[in-house]
């Protein structure tokens, strides 16, 4: 009688093993893709609800929150910024009434009576595929709760959206903000010309890593010393020819934080250059921060009607600059 193979060969052994890896290597693209579609889903249902809060604030109010606002200082003539970001006052209508209570709206962000609220970190905030974190130094100004999601300025070059504002006669030639929310602004769904659904109110922008040191274009702000753009395509012609491949330390060291901050590189962007592109500022006072994330093949953005979008990297300019513009005629846009 024969007698009966009761184990594997090693050659079978070895073949099961290649199917096993074979299997795990077709398995783990799959898996990770679903997680992230997941994140992704994630990440739009809060900008949703930034968008949804804006919304909000804006039927209590009868108007957008500013970008900023100016409160008295030491001299009565003089009277000063906060830097507190629209972010602040859209905390009660994200249900972060706790933190509301922490910030003090007649002081500057830096101020030591807004340190806590600073430092806090609001889950709300964070796109969970974004993998930076920034690390946190109490004794350090820039430092803070982390931001993902930034209000639309709009198309304008200006730091701060508004001449009447601007100290530099070098900026003349610029024209004020586009967008929902600047310095000093009382934006109200009146004014979105274009139609709410036709205008950006906030996307999503990547933390940088927090060092200063080399420069990462996907995630830093790049300095451009010595340029004066007149036009956005001046603007991205400017950030787009600049050799990326050396050292460049005058960038910003955190962006995406602190969320107190109005800022550029915290809580406000531009719709100048393309999404998932380069971000540039321009010394003095000129801003190019567009949008851009982790997802692959582009980003979302939340609407004034509180719609949100997944906007393809691929889109025209022209059509990612009319989305920012409140009330530049562009009604019949097509973005998808």
């Amino acid at each position: 009688m024969a007698r009966q193979r009761n184990a594997f060969t090693l050659v079978e052994l070895l073949v099961v093993i290649a199917i096993i890896g074979v299997l795990i290597a077709l398995l783990l693209p799959a898996i990770q893709a679903a997680r992230e579609a997941a994140r992704r889903m994630d990440c739009s249902s809060r900008l949703k609800q930034m968008g949804l809060a804006l919304q909000n604030y804006h039927g209590a109010f009868k108007v957008f929150p500013p970008g900023d606002v100016m409160v008295p200082g030491s001299d009565p003539a003089k009277p000063k910024w906060t830097g507190l970001s629209v972010h602040t006052h859209l905390l009660p209508f994200l249900e972060e009434t706790n933190a509301k209570q922490m910030v003090n709206f007649k002081v500057s962000y830096l101020d030591a009576l807004n340190k806590e609220a600073k430092l806090m970190q609001i889950n709300s905030f964070l796109c969970p595929s974004d993998p930076n974190e920034h690390p946190y130094d109490s004794a350090d100004p820039e430092s803070g709760g982390s931001n993902n999601y930034y209000i639309n300025q709009g198309t304008s070059l200006l730091n701060g959206g508004m001449l009447r504002w601007e100290t530099s006669s070098k900026n003349s030639h610029q024209t004020d903000a586009t967008g929902i929310c600047f310095r000093g602004s009382r934006i109200k769904f009146k004014d979105l010309r274009d139609g709410a659904s036709k205008t950006a109110a906030f996307a999503e922008r990547r933390r940088n890593d927090g060092d200063a040191s080399v420069l990462n274009w996907q995630t830093d702000t790049i300095r451009l010393e010595g340029t004066d753009p007149k036009t956005s395509d001046e603007a991205q012609k400017l950030c787009y020819d600049f050799d990326v491949t050396g050292n460049n330390s005058g960038h910003p060291r955190y962006v995406g934080t602190p969320w107190i901050r109005s800022y550029h590189s915290t809580t406000y962007y531009f719709h100048v250059l393309p999404p998932n592109g380069r971000s540039c500022m321009m010394p003095s006072g000129l801003i190019a921060t567009t949008s851009n994330s982790q997802h692959s093949g582009g980003v979302n953005i939340a609407m004034c009607d509180g719609s949100t979008q997944f906007i393809n990297d691929s889109i025209d300019i022209k059509v990612w600059r009319a989305l920012g513009s409140r009330a530049g005629g562009e009604k019949d846009v097509n973005f998808n």
